[in-house]
C-alpha cells in the first residue's frame, strides 16, 4: 500500500513538473534576466578562459564568511533581541506603569504578529528596489518605534506601537535570506542556516536576560523597562548606520571583494543552485505558478504548525515565575536555556554539514526533544518544580531547528526571484497568523497548567511538522529523479540564450549563458534539482 502510495504522488509531482516546462523558455530579453548578467558581460573578456583553483575558492568563501555572515548574523541578533524584549518589560514593570494584564499581555503579541503578517506585502517592496537603502530605511524606523515604547502609557499606545513594529520587522530577515541565496551555494547555505540562526534562538535571548538583569539593579526614577527599551533603541540607530555603510546590495556591489573575486562568486552560485541571484522585475507568471504549486502550500501549512509553538518564547519568563522563581532569578534561567539553544544549533549545523539533504530527519531530531518536554509539563507533578523547570528549558530551545530547516528550505527548493518571493511571502503570512492565534492559546482559567496549549503544541506543532516536511521530502524526490534523467539525455539544457543589444553596432544579438542566469523558475527550468 505505501508503494502504491508512493508511486502515485510521484506520478502526480512530475505531472506537475510537465505542465509548467511546456513552452520553451530557454531565449529571454537580457532585462528580464539575472541583473548581475550585465557585470558579468562587462568582465567577460577580462576574465575569459581564466580557472580558479580550490584554494582560490576557498578565499572567496572566507571572505564572505568574515564579512557578509557576522553582519548578517548581528542584524539577525538584534531582530529577535528586540522580539524579547516585551517578554523581559513584563518583569521590568511595565504591567504596572500601563496597567496591563495577561490577557492583554498575550493580546500585545497577537498584534505584533498581525503587523508581521501585514508587513510581508514588503516582499515586493524589497524585490524591486535596493537592498541596503531599503534594509537601512527599515532598521532605522524600527529604531524610532523601539525608543516610543519608553513614551507609552497604556495599552492603546502599546497597541500602536506593537502593530507598526510587527510591519517594520516583518521584512528584515527576508532580506536577509536574499543575501545569503546571493552569496552562497545550496549545499554551503545547508551549513550557514544553523549558524546564521543561532542570532534568533541564542544569543538574543542571553544578551537580552543580562541586560534586564543589569536594569533591575538600577536605582533610577526611571521604570526599568523604559531603560531597556531605550537602551534597545540605541542599539538599533547603531545597526541602521552600520548597515548603511557596510551593506552589499548584491555580489557585484560587495566592496570587500576584488572585481575578479565578484565574478567567480556569481558565476560559481549560479552554476551550483542553477537560479538567479537578483532581478528587480515582478513577473506575474511566476506568482501565478507559485500559487499553483503545491510544494507552497505545504511550506505555509509546516510554518503555521511550528509556528503555533512559538508564543511559548514570550511565556516562558512569566511560566519560570509560576514554578516559584523570582523576576531577577528568570532572567538567569532565560540566560541558561539560551545557551542551551545556542549548543543546539551548532549541533543542527554539524548535522546538517555532516548528514546534507535529511531536511526530514533534522526536523525529527528538533521536536522530539519539545515533544518529551511538552509531555512532561503536562504529566509531572506541579510539586516537582525543578523537573518542570527543566522539561519548560528542553520544550522551549529545540523546535526551532525545524522551523530553520523549513525556512531555508522553502525558498531554496523554488527558483525565479519572483516566485522566491512570492513563496516566502506566503511562508511569512501563514507564520504571522499562527503567531497571531499562539498567544490566545495561553488565555482563559487553565491554571499554571496550561493543558490546551501544551497539548496543541505537542500534537500539532511538534508532530504534525515533522510529518508535513516527510510529505514535501516524498513529491521533491519524485521531481528529481524524472530531472536527473532529463539532464542526462539533454545536457544542453544546462545552457540558455539571451538577447541583448551590441553597444557597439545598435543591433540584437544572442549570448550563450548558464541556465541559472535567466531567472527561471524552478518548474520552467528542467535542470533544477531540489535540495531534500
Amino acid at each position: 500500500m505505501a508503494d502504491d502510495s508512493n508511486k502515485s504522488l510521484e506520478k502526480e509531482a512530475l505531472n506537475i513538473s510537465e505542465d509548467y516546462s511546456s513552452v520553451s523558455v530557454n531565449l529571454i530579453n537580457i532585462e528580464k534576466a539575472d541583473a548581475t548578467l550585465i557585470f558579468l558581460d562587462a568582465h567577460e573578456q577580462e576574465f575569459a578562459g581564466v580557472e580558479l583553483s580550490d584554494e582560490e575558492h576557498s578565499v572567496i568563501t572566507n571572505k564572505v564568511h568574515w564579512y557578509l555572515l557576522p553582519l548578517l548574523i548581528a542584524v539577525n541578533t538584534l531582530l529577535f533581541m528586540d522580539k524579547a524584549t516585551l517578554s523581559y518589560a513584563a518583569i521590568l514593570g511595565i504591567y504596572e506603569s500601563t496597567n496591563l494584564t495577561d490577557s492583554l499581555y498575550d493580546d500585545l503579541n497577537s498584534i505584533f504578529y498581525t503587523g508581521y503578517t501585514v508587513g510581508q506585502l514588503l516582499n515586493f517592496v524589497l524585490q524591486k528596489y535596493n537592498l541596503r537603502i531599503f534594509l537601512t530605511i527599515i532598521v532605522f524606523l524600527w529604531s524610532v518605534v523601539v525608543f516610543l515604547h519608553a513614551a507609552a502609557f497604556n495599552f492603546g499606545g502599546l497597541v500602536v506601537l506593537r502593530l507598526v513594529l510587527g510591519i517594520l520587522e516583518s521584512i528584515v530577515v527576508p532580506a536577509l535570506e536574499v543575501s545569503l541565496f546571493q552569496f552562497y551555494t545550496p549545499t554551503q547555505r545547508a551549513t550557514i542556516q544553523p549558524v546564521f540562526w543561532i542570532g534568533c534562538v541564542g544569543f538574543p535571548v542571553v544578551i537580552v536576560g543580562f541586560m534586564a538583569y543589569g536594569v533591575l539593579y538600577a536605582k533610577d526614577t526611571i521604570p526599568p523597562w523604559k531603560i531597556f527599551m531605550i537602551i534597545n533603541g540605541g542599539i538599533t540607530l547603531v545597526m541602521s548606520v552600520i548597515i548603511y555603510i557596510f551593506y552589499p546590495s548584491d555580489p557585484s556591489q560587495a566592496n570587500f571583494l576584488t572585481d575578479k573575486e565578484k565574478f567567480f562568486l556569481i558565476k560559481r552560485v549560479q552554476k551550483e543552485s542553477k537560479a538567479s541571484i537578483t532581478q528587480h522585475n515582478i513577473k506575474r507568471h511566476q506568482i501565478i505558478e507559485c500559487l499553483r504549486d503545491p510544494i507552497t502550500w505545504l511550506f505555509a501549512l509546516f510554518s503555521f504548525l511550528i509556528m503555533l509553538a512559538n508564543n511559548l518564547n514570550y511565556q516562558q519568563n512569566l511560566l519560570y515565575v509560576s514554578l516559584g522563581v523570582s523576576n531577577l532569578g528568570s532572567t538567569l534561567v532565560s540566560v541558561a536555556g539560551g545557551g542551551f539553544a545556542s549548543a543546539f544549533a551548532v549541533f543542527g549545523a554539524i548535522l546538517t554539514h555532516y548528514f546534507p539533504n535529511n531536511s526530514f530527519w533534522i526536523c525529527v531530531v528538533g521536536c522530539l526533544p519539545s515533544i518529551a518536554g511538552g509531555i512532561a509539563m503536562v504529566t509531572i507533578s506541579w510539586s516537582n518544580k525543578l523537573a518542570l523547570l527543566a522539561m519548560l528549558v528542553l520544550a522551549a530551545n529545540t523546535y526551532f531547528l525545524a522551523y530553520i530547516v523549513g525556512f531555508g528550505w522553502s525558498s531554496s527548493s523554488c527558483s525565479g526571484n519572483t516566485k522566491r518571493y512570492f513563496r516566502h511571502f506566503i511562508f511569512c503570512v501563514a507564520y504571522g497568523i499562527a503567531n497571531i492565534i499562539s498567544p490566545q492559546l495561553w488565555k482563559g482559567n487553565q491554571t499554571n497548567r496550561y493543558y490546551a496549549a501544551w497539548s496543541v503544541q505537542i500534537v500539532l506543532a511538534w508532530f504534525g511538522t515533522p510529518l508535513v516536511a516527510g510529505v514535501i521530502t516524498l513529491i521533491l524526490k519524485a521531481r528529481n529523479k524524472e530531472r536527473l534523467a532529463y539532464i542526462e539525455s539533454h545536457p544542453e539544457a544546462l545552457f540558455g540564450t539571451v538577447v541583448k543589444i551590441d553597444p557597439e553596432t545598435g543591433k540584437e544579438v544572442t549570448e550563450k549563458v548558464d541556465i541559472g542566469s535567466l531567472d527561471l523558475t524552478d518548474l520552467e527550468n528542467k535542470t533544477f534539482i531540489y535540495p531534500l
